[in-house]
């Protein structure tokens, strides 16, 4: 199972709380999922209406790890602030960095990410960076204290999968031992199973489960996904070949 800055978690799957229809449809997906980690945003309201009571009230009764994060936010001072309120509303060090540089694709601005991750490593957060699957990028933030990386598999909400397999397979040899999660872009449990045989240690995704016709059940049929990417990948799988091998044994056949 992963383990993130110390913390063992014991499910492969890590869920976002927006975008649900019903309160108690979120809590049912987390429910099926079994999912080890919540991510939970940080949003500014009114300080009479004391609107975000109830949703956190909601999110403790999950009874699982909190992961706040900076979604949103689109420079390294709106991050380092956020995650600041973060760490005091929540009572964590961790905190999910993201700091977007193009609102189309909502993909990471990477100088952002780097100069943010600097900062707040050395205010003591334990920092999962939303990045991209850039060696370069993921080096950088690996030498500012990041001891988890989050690459995307596509952009936020599309649900394209694992765009770029190439580099991701890259990315994971490259940091062996470094615990790595695919964040952003899936949108159906065979992509999370892809991703868990390839040997990345969970995914976390939102919009897949939080939008499907039956989200308790997306819940479920991710969670089951993961579980069997996980045995694949123990199991040694069979590498690909180019050329036809029969599974049935030849010696001994009777050539007529």
């Amino acid at each position: 199972m992963p383990n993130f800055y110390g913390t063992e978690i014991a499910s492969r799957l890590m869920l976002g709380t927006a975008q649900y229809p019903s309160p108690a449809i979120l809590a049912e997906a987390f429910r099926r999922s079994g999912a080890g980690i919540a991510t939970v945003s940080v949003r500014r309201e009114a300080g009479g209406e004391r609107a975000g009571e109830a949703f956190w009230a909601l999110v403790q009764e999950l009874g699982v790890a909190l992961l706040p994060n900076t979604a949103g936010c689109h420079s390294v001072r709106e991050a380092v602030t956020t995650a600041q309120m973060a760490r005091e509303l929540f009572d964590t060090r961790w905190i999910k960095l993201e700091v977007i540089g193009h609102a189309d694709t909502l993909q990471p601005d990477p100088f952002g990410l780097v100069e943010a991750a600097r900062i707040l490593v050395g205010e003591g957060f334990e920092v999962f960076p939303y990045c991209t699957e850039d060696l370069v990028l993921c080096e950088r933030l690996v030498e500012a204290g990041c001891r988890v990386l989050m690459p995307w598999g596509a952009p936020i909400g599309t649900g394209l999968g694992l765009n770029n397999i190439y580099g991701l397979r890259s990315l994971r040899a490259h940091f062996p031992e470094l615990p790595l999660v695919i964040d952003a872009g899936l949108g159906l449990p065979s992509q999370a199973a892809q991703a868990i045989e390839m040997g990345y240690d969970a995914v976390l995704l939102n919009t897949a489960v939080a939008r499907a016709g039956d989200p308790a059940m997306m819940a479920e049929g991710f969670a089951r996904a993961v579980e069997a990417g996980a045995l694949a990948h123990a199991a040694d799988p069979m590498e690909p070949r180019d050329m036809a091998a029969p599974s049935t044994p030849v010696l001994g056949k009777a050539f007529l």
